[in-house]
Order: C-alpha cells, then structure tokens, then sequence
C-alpha cells in the first residue's frame, strides 16, 4: 500500500541526535535518495533571529545560552514551512527536543501531518565535541564553542533523551551508530527509509 493511499498527510521523521552527531550530512542523503524537504528547526530559528523580528531577540539569546526556545515559536515555524510544501513528507530536524516541544508538537500538529518515527544518531560525546570544534573554525555559529558545546549536551541528555524514550516506548525510534564513516551510516539509514517508505 503506498503512502499516498494511506493517508493525505505529510509524512515526518523527526531526526534527533547530539550536537554533532551527523543529522545535517544524512538529512542531505535522504532527502536527495527519498524526495523528502528537510526542515531544520535550528536553521528556521536563526532566520527568524536574523529577521529583526520581534521574537529574534529573545531566540538570540536563548540559543546562545544553550537554551531551548519556547514551543509554540518553533512549533509555528515548522507549521509554515510544512504548509509551504503540499504533497511533500518531511525530515524534522533537531526537534522536539524536550517533553514540552512534544506536546506542542502533538497539540498543533496531529491534525496536520502523520508522525512517522524518530530516527536517532547516537554517537559519543568526545567525538561530537571534536566535530564541533572543527566545524566552529569555519561555520562562524555562535554556539560552535566549548561553554554552548557543553550546556547543548547537557539540554541534549537530560530533556531531549526524555522524547526519545517516549517515542521508544511506542516502538516509534530507529537508531543508528554514526560514530562510523558516513557512508556505512547512510547504508543503515537507507534501509530503514526503504522499510517505511519504499523507494523513489
């Protein structure tokens, strides 16, 4: 039974994962192999931050403290971004990232779309680190830096591995060791999008 019979819904695969843990690279291999629209909820924020908004200033902040935005904020952008792309599925990445985000999340939008799963890169904090740091020399983020590292991992294991445990229960996570080459990553990813989606 294809997807489009099952339901009018967009499909979504939130994608959670460490800082560093690799999201952003297999985002990219999935939404070339599987037509998905990637929606980073990190990069929707830093939009919004560089808008002149009037939420921008207190996003701003917020991230640079390692703090996590209020829900209905981020829930809102996603909304647009998704309704921006009819007929399409969708890869949520870096959200919900604690129990809050969830409700607001299933509050807002079970009407809307069908989530699917959580696909979860779980990857050692020391290696994560060192991706970051590197990554900081160039990518000019605010948070690529030793003191957000630490406050990132810190929101990382205490609230968003809660979400993580929830879908768990209901058999809703696939996870995958991306502590590995990229490309024996992507191996296993795709295999687990072929499961639910078929291919393209």
């Amino acid at each position: 039974m294809s997807l489009e019979t099952e339901t009018k819904k967009p499909a979504v695969v939130f994608v959670l994962g460490g800082p560093g843990s690799g999201k952003g690279t297999q985002c990219a291999n999935i939404v070339r192999d599987f037509g998905f629209v990637h929606l980073s909820a990190g990069d929707l924020l830093r939009t919004e931050m560089n808008s002149g908004s009037q939420n921008g200033d207190m996003i701003s902040t917020m991230i640079k403290n390692g703090e996590i935005v209020p829900s209905i904020v981020t829930v809102k952008l996603l909304k647009n971004a998704i309704n921006d792309h009819p007929k399409k599925n969708f890869l949520v990445d870096g959200f919900p990232r604690n129990e809050e985000n969830n409700k607001s999340w299933e509050d807002n939008m079970t009407n809307v779309v069908d989530t699917k799963f959580v696909l979860f890169f779980d990857c050692p904090e020391e290696v994560m680190t060192e991706r970051l740091l590197k990554r900081g020399e160039h990518s000019g983020r605010s948070d690529d830096n030793l003191e957000s590292i630490k406050k990132r991992f810190n929101t990382f294991n205490i609230q968003t591995m809660a979400v993580i445990e929830h879908y768990g229960k209901q058999n809703k996570v696939e996870k995958v060791n991306s502590n590995r080459d990229p490309k024996d990553v992507y191996t296993d990813v795709k295999s687990i999008f072929k499961k639910y989606f078929g291919t393209y």
